[in-house]
C-alpha cells in the first residue's frame, strides 16, 4: 500500500491488528481507544510517528522493529515501566505524561536516546515537588521538559545538584560501552573468522580442544620428563594454527574482493543494457507523440491508417531492439559467471590444499608429541616396576602406572582423540 498516513482514533479498537498491508506508512493515529496492548506492529518498519495515547496499555512493548520512529505519544495509559526501547535510537519526541511511572529514576532509561529533545512526563506518580531538576540533570539533550523550555541556568543549577550521581552513572555508562564495544568486537571477528573457514583456529582455540575430553592427557604431560616437551609442542601448533589463520584472512580478503569485482560487472551489465533500453523507449515515446500529433490534424481515414501502420512497426522495431539488448545483457552475464566461477574454483582449491598442508603438519607434532610422551611413560613405568623412581608420582598418576597396559592405553586413547579433534 501507498498509504503513508492512518488515522484510526475514536474507533474503539480493541486490539491492534491487520496493519501488515501499510508497509510505507509513515504516521499511524490509534489513540483515544480502548487497547490493552502494543502488537503486530513489526511490518510498519517506515513508521516515524505512532501515537498511542489514551488507551488501557500496561507495559511497553512490541517496537523493536520501528527503528525510525522520531515521535512516540503514549500519553494517559497505565504504564509503571520505561523499557522496551532500546531499538528507537531515532527518537526525538516522547510522551509518557498521565501513567503509573511511580519510580522517578524510570527517566534514567532514556539517557540512550541521544535525539530525544522533548519529553512530557507530567502526571506520573513521581511528578511532584522539584521532579523537573532530576529530569533535567540526567537527561542532558532534553531541550523541552512537560511542553516547557528547559533554561541554561535551570539546567546548570539542576546538573550541580546531582553530579555526583551522575558522574556515578557516566562512569558505569562508559564501563558499559566498553563492554558492549569488546563484545561486539568479538562478534565481528568470529564472523569473519567463520567466513573465512578459519574459525576456531585463532590463538591456542584448537590446541586447548584437544584436551577438553582427553582425561589423561594432560595428567601425563605435567610430569617433570614432559613439560618441556609439551611448552614446545603448544608452541608450534599454536604457530602452525596462527599461520592457518592469517593465511584464510588472507584468502578470505582475495575472494571478497573477486566477488566485489564480480558484482560490480553484473551491475555495469545491467546499468548499460538498462541505458540503452530507456534511450530505445524514449525515442519510440518521441515519435509516438509527433505521430499523434500529425494525425490529429488528418482528416483522411487512409492517411491516419498509414500512420497507424508505421507507428506499429516502430513499435515493433522497438521490441525487437530491447530484445537484442536482453539478449546480449544474457551473454555477457554467462560469460562473467563462467569467469566468476573458474576464478572461485582455483582459489578454493589452493585454499584447501594449503589447508590440508597445515593439518598435516598439525598431524606431524602430534604424532612426534606422542612417541616422546610413550617412551618417557615407558621408561618411568620400568622404573615404577623396578622401584628406581627417584621422585614419588601424584596419585592421580600413580593410578596410571599400575602396568605397562594401563599406561599404554591411555597414551594411545589420549593420542587418539587429538587426531579426532585435528580431523
Amino acid at each position: 500500500s501507498e498509504v503513508e498516513s492512518l488515522r484510526l482514533d475514536f474507533k474503539n479498537i480493541l486490539k491492534i491488528d491487520n496493519l501488515w498491508f501499510f508497509t510505507n506508512l509513515v504516521k499511524l493515529n490509534l489513540d483515544n481507544n480502548i487497547i490493552e496492548k502494543i502488537q503486530n506492529l513489526d511490518s510498519l518498519i517506515h513508521l516515524e510517528w505512532l501515537d498511542l495515547s489514551f488507551n488501557n496499555i500496561e507495559k511497553i512493548e512490541g517496537l523493536d522493529k520501528l527503528t525510525k520512529l522520531k515521535d512516540l505519544t503514549l500519553y494517559n495509559n497505565q504504564i509503571s515501566a520505561l523499557e522496551n526501547m532500546d531499538n528507537l535510537e531515532n527518537l526525538h519526541v516522547f510522551s509518557i505524561g498521565n501513567n503509573n511511572l511511580a519510580q522517578i529514576d524510570n527517566v534514567v532509561y532514556l539517557r540512550k536516546f541521544k535525539e530525544l529533545k522533548c519529553l512530557n512526563v507530567a502526571g506520573n506518580p513521581f511528578a511532584e515537588g522539584d521532579y523537573k531538576s532530576y529530569v533535567v540533570a540526567h537527561l542532558p539533550a532534553i531541550t523541552y521538559l512537560d511542553f516547557r523550555l528547559v533554561s541554561t541556568q535551570m539546567r546548570e543549577e539542576s546538573v550541580a545538584q546531582y553530579q555526583d550521581a551522575i558522574d556515578v552513572i557516566e562512569h558505569n555508562e562508559r564501563d558499559e560501552f566498553k563492554t558492549k564495544e569488546k563484545e561486539r568486537k568479538r562478534i565481528a571477528e568470529d564472523h569473519q573468522l567463520r567466513e573465512a573457514f578459519v574459525d576456531g583456529l585463532k590463538g591456542s582455540a584448537l590446541f586447548d580442544d584437544l584436551f577438553t575430553e582427553d582425561a589423561d592427557g594432560p595428567k601425563l604431560n605435567q610430569l617433570p620428563q614432559m613439560i618441556e616437551a609439551y611448552e614446545l609442542y603448544q608452541s608450534k601448533f599454536c604457530k602452525i594454527c596462527e599461520e592457518l589463520v592469517t593465511f584464510g584472512l588472507k584468502e578470505y580478503e582475495s575472494r571478497e574482493k573477486e566477488k566485489n569485482l564480480f558484482l560490480a560487472a553484473v551491475n555495469k551489465a545491467k546499468e548499460a543494457d538498462k541505458a540503452q533500453g530507456v534511450k530505445a523507449i524514449n525515442e519510440f515515446q518521441s515519435y509516438k507523440k509527433k505521430v499523434l500529433t500529425e494525425m490529429g490534424q488528418i482528416s483522411d481515414p487512409r492517411v491516419i491508417d498509414s500512420k497507424i501502420s508505421e507507428l506499429q512497426e516502430e513499435l515493433n522495431n522497438v521490441w525487437d531492439i530491447l530484445m537484442k539488448y536482453e539478449l546480449q545483457l544474457a551473454e555477457q552475464l554467462e560469460e562473467v559467471n563462467k569467469d566468476f566461477e573458474r576464478t572461485m574454483s582455483d582459489m578454493s582449491g589452493t585454499f584447501t590444499e594449503t589447508v590440508q598442508n597445515y593439518f598435516t603438519q598439525c598431524r606431524e607434532l602430534e604424532l612426534m608429541h606422542h612417541d616422546k610422551l610413550t617412551e618417557t611413560a615407558l621408561l618411568i613405568m620400568e622404573k615404577v616396576v623396578k622401584n628406581e623412581l627417584e621422585e614419588e608420582l601424584p596419585e592421580e598418576l600413580r593410578l596410571l602406572f599400575v602396568d605397562k597396559d594401563t599406561i599404554t592405553n591411555a597414551v594411545n586413547t589420549s593420542h587418539d582423540q587429538h587426531n579426532q579433534k585435528i580431523d
